[in-house]
């Protein structure tokens, strides 16, 4: 149940995580993600099996308890952009923004059962686990290699000749983003830690 329930949120989050990115591209003059019907909380439309669904389940069978994914992307045009290389770096930028969201909201939430009913420990159970869920969403999504989104906020932030060689590295980011997921995740455990027991409180 307790992973079932973590996918259900991972799920969640992963949509508001990708909603986010459209809202902020829309903002900036592109109607990509509108037009093409991603502009919308309904998962069906987000949803990616293998960074959505078998990805979360397979790490739920891993030690270590960190579990998180991606739906499909948001699509957006840079030809729409008054400033692509910045406005993409900002469009980036709005899905781990909203995961911090979320967590600090659920975090407020905590605190006050915490403080309120201290008897409730099912319900802060479940609230600390949306917070821990979308904190793991945000940090890892802000891991710089491609394609996740660390990668497009670091892009928009270098100087031209360092941007071609970047494009290169993008061609094989999924086999680095691999090999990284199955023998390097716990490098961002910490910081996963820290911010929980921050958001949290100790």
């Amino acid at each position: 149940m307790e992973v079932i329930f973590t996918i259900v949120v991972l799920i969640f989050s992963v949509v508001v995580h990708e909603v986010s990115h459209g809202f902020v591209a829309e903002h900036l003059g592109d109607s990509t993600a509108r037009l093409a019907g991603r502009l919308t909380l309904n998962p069906l439309k987000h949803l990616d099996p293998f960074g959505s669904i078998i990805l979360p389940l397979l790490l739920s069978l891993l030690p270590g308890g960190l579990i998180f994914g991606w739906a499909k992307p948001v699509p957006y045009n840079p030809m729409n952009l008054k400033r692509p290389e910045r406005d993409g770096a900002l469009i980036a930028a709005a899905g781990p923004t909203a995961n911090l969201f979320i967590a600090f909201v659920f975090a407020l939430a905590f605190r006050a059962v915490v403080n309120f009913i201290p008897s409730a420990t099912p319900l802060t159970n479940l609230l600390a686990g949306v917070v821990v869920v979308n904190l793991m969403l945000a940090v890892f999504n802000l891991v710089p290699i491609p394609p996740l989104d660390g990668s497009k906020v670091l892009f928009g932030f270098l100087p031209p000749s360092a941007r071609r060689q970047w494009e290169s590295f993008e061609r094989i980011g999924w086999l680095v983003l691999l090999i990284f997921i199955f023998f390097a995740i716990d490098l961002i455990a910490p910081v996963i830690r820290g911010l929980a027991r921050l958001f949290l409180g100790a």
